[in-house]
């Protein structure tokens, strides 16, 4: 949810005198939390056992794979009910129901948007197997809801009501999480269109956006709702794989850390799990019942997002008339009148423009999305983490639609591979004239569709080592995308990964807190080569100077304990604020900074300054940043990591909900990415990374993984912020997969029985 429509939300508690003021439960200790879980008088074949350490993390041993299914909806509902209400209320466009009358237009773009288009279908399709595990995850799910005694807090904050949960539930929460992640650089473009000179500037951002370093080749030649989808959907990553023959060990080792909106409770579960059917441990979704990033007995898997093409926008005014269909929706609101809503819709998708919260005053366009076509991902993640090879991983992925990612591979014996795992519309390899595009034309119409196994992959590569970070993955028979990331953390994991013949954990440790930024380095070389050329240098005021000094001397790390990053930063807000402004105004200065790539499109605009204009822009931009420099004597005092519930944005009561305020290293594009705007002050990062696992496959006890904050989403818990600790430190939790091993890590077994 936006910070804006929590501040509303908590506004409108406030006006409406509720039960915001309710106090936050009293703390809990694990041995507490876990004396909540049912254990008797449950729907099993036979009992169940689940190890839980002393961080709450759960390994579940059962001896049916229905019984797995049932106790994995159990800990879901246990650590993350609260959370996963809200999830499932977003998901469906019912975030009225809890935040009142100032958010109907958010919900009403999510009807639109429909995440649940396509569910029926794709449940009617599903084999036997898999309806039968969503089932048995959502009657585990329904059993806690039924039994616990104390709801979660967010229940009792946000007029939360007990609904049982159904399968078309869980589909459609992973659908939310499967986000077109294109969809929030549509947000900015659609703004940037209604400026004069529209088709140049498409020209250059597609241009240097689909310009990116590819993970392998294929070839012989070798605002609001912005924010929230941004929150949710898997937008980002790291991953990266390294040969069992360049390991210390000899088994592959691979690393993942996603990233998403920074936000209280952690958006993954950790946990693990042995049936006959499954034996596996990893990350997993609140409400989503299998294991995204992790490992099973033979393989490992890591992924981030292609940022693939898989949406579209087309005129709607150039169809026929009967073409639209209207359906019509009531949104029930809190404490005020329900409202109804009209939605358009067409075979191609809905009408996206109709959304009030676009503010869009041309004519109509429809959304055509895979998500609402094609795909069956709980089906293609149950057979991945079943798989014992690489050509069943691959095969795994024919029905994994989206979100698009690019999945890294290792196995035990050493091998490493990469998929791209989406299923792909195919059209013109022609870069689109407009985002929004002339449905008519058969140029650009969809031709029908590649899925996993008609894309490229790789397998065991010759320099040994495989690493994506949200580029373009390889070449493909239809166009995999058109913005892809910036190449600061793919071309610095290929550095990294090249630097040595061997690695061992310590070596990808590290390499998960990377925070070298090539980027920031190439725009403090231009700004320092165009300085020099001026010879500027001794008119400069003492502090002027004093910052340019520390820029020369800046190695490209945004470590929080230095003050050479806040020097850059500070020139580089001003600098880039007035070449955007130069650019296309101050009207679309904000939609026009946000993209990937803008610090390349400002090396190119800096360029084409004359001396003179020049001078005078890097003059006053190096006087002004060092009025500001003693404002921060680190970086880690400029940039911050701040742990808090949404509801920290309300007034009054939001302190109650900051449960943490401290330095961090990184930055927008470090490995290590902790993001945010371009800014003079101080700051918290908003998106990044927000969980690390690393495994050896040469050992089933080898593998490690972290939470930023905890794995509880209970207010007050003694495990809802263990592990923030950690996350400063660079440390790890292991996290074992044999069952001696595990009961030498287990805090406390329960059992649980009929």
């Amino acid at each position: 949810m936006t910070i804006a429509r929590y501040a509303a939300l908590a506004f409108s508690i406030l006006l409406m005198g509720c039960s915001v003021l309710r106090p936050l439960p009293d703390k809990a200790s694990l041995e507490e939390r876990l004396t909540a879980f049912p254990t008797s008088g449950l729907p099993l074949k036979a009992t169940v056992n689940i190890a839980w350490n002393r961080n709450h993390i759960p390994f579940i041993t059962a001896q049916h794979d229905d019984d797995l299914a049932f106790a994995l909806g159990l800990v879901h509902a246990h650590l993350r009910l609260g959370q996963m209400e809200v999830l499932r209320r977003i998901a469906s466009g019912r975030i009225s129901e809890m935040a009142g009358p100032l958010t109907v237009d958010i919900d009403h773009a999510l009807r639109i948007l429909n995440f649940g288009r396509g569910a029926d279908r794709t449940l009617a399709a599903m084999s036997t197997s898999t309806r039968r595990w969503i089932n048995r995850f959502v009657e585990g799910v329904n059993h806690y809801q039924r039994t616990v005694d104390v709801l979660p807090h967010e229940f009792h904050v946000l007029g939360l009501k007990l609904e049982p949960w159904t399968a078309r539930d869980v589909l459609t929460v992973g659908r939310l999480a499967g986000s077109d992640v294109n969809w929030l650089a549509y947000l900015r473009l659609l703004k940037l269109r209604k400026r004069e000179g529209w088709e140049k500037m498409w020209k250059r951002l597609t241009r240097i956006g689909g310009d990116s370093t590819l993970s392998f080749s294929s070839d012989s030649q070798t605002q609001r709702l912005e924010r929230l989808l941004g929150v949710v959907s898997r937008s980002g990553s790291n991953s990266y794989a390294v040969a069992g023959r360049r390991s210390l060990t000899g088994g592959a080792l691979i690393a993942s850390d996603p990233h998403l909106g920074i936000s209280m409770p952690n958006l993954w579960i950790l946990g693990g799990f042995k049936s006959p059917g499954f034996h596996a441990i990893g990350m997993m979704i609140p409400g989503v019942p299998f294991i995204a990033v992790g490992r099973n007995a033979d393989i490992a898997w890591g992924g981030t997002n292609m940022r693939a093409a898989s949406s579209d926008l087309f005129d709607a005014s150039r169809l026929q008339v009967d073409a639209i269909r209207i359906r019509r929706e009531r949104i029930k609101v809190r404490w005020w009148a329900s409202r109804a809503v009209k939605i358009r819709e067409t075979d191609l998708g809905p009408v996206i423009s109709d959304a009030q919260v676009l503010n869009w005053k041309g004519p109509p366009f429809v959304l055509r999305w895979v998500g609402h076509e094609k795909g069956d991902e709980v089906t293609a993640m149950l057979k991945l983490m079943k798989a014992r090879n690489f050509e069943e991983f691959r095969r795994a992925f024919a029905t994994f639609a989206v979100s698009a990612q690019n999945m890294l591979y290792a196995d035990r014996r050493g091998n490493i591979g990469q998929v791209m795992a989406t299923i792909l519309p195919i059209r013109s390899r022609t870069r689109p004239p407009d985002i929004i595009l002339d449905p008519t034309m058969d140029k650009w119409r969809w031709k029908g569709f590649l899925n996993a196994l008609q894309l490229p992959f790789t397998y065991n590569p010759a320099v040994g080592y495989l690493a994506s970070a949200n580029n373009k993955p390889t070449r493909a028979q239809a166009p995999v995308g058109w913005f892809f990331s910036a190449n600061d953390r793919i071309d610095r994991l290929k550095a990294m990964l090249s630097k040595k013949a061997v690695f061992n954990v310590a070596d990808m440790k590290a390499i998960q807190l990377d925070v070298y930024m090539q980027s920031s380095v190439a725009v403090r070389d231009a700004v320092v080569k165009r300085i020099d050329a001026l010879g500027v240098n001794g008119n400069l005021t003492a502090a002027a100077g004093r910052v340019l000094d520390m820029m020369r001397r800046w190695d490209g790390h945004y470590r929080a304990t230095d003050q050479e990053p806040v020097a850059f930063e500070l020139v580089y807000f001003r600098l880039s604020r007035q070449l955007i402004k130069r650019r296309v105004g101050e009207e679309y200065a904000d939609a026009y900074g946000g993209f990937a790539k803008i610090k390349r499109m400002i090396i190119e605009d800096l360029a084409a300054f004359s001396d003179q204009e020049a001078t005078s822009l890097l003059t006053a931009t190096l006087e002004a940043a060092g009025k500001r420099l003693d404002s921060f004597p680190t970086w880690g005092d400029m940039h911050r990591l701040s742990l808090a519930h949404p509801l920290s944005f309300a007034p009054v009561i939001g302190d109650r909900y900051r449960f943490g305020d401290f330095p961090a290293n990184g930055s927008s594009e470090s490995l290590m990415k902790t993001a945010h705007a371009a800014t003079d002050q101080r700051h918290n990062t908003r998106y990044g990374q927000q969980a690390r696992h690393i495994t050896d496959m040469a050992d089933l006890d080898r593998n490690w993984f972290l939470l930023l904050g905890g794995q509880d989403g209970w207010f007050s818990s003694s495990t809802a912020f263990d592990q923030t600790q950690l996350w400063q430190r660079g440390d790890y939790i292991q996290i074992p997969m044999r069952a001696t091993t595990l009961r030498k890590w287990s805090y406390k077994t329960m059992v649980l029985q009929r």
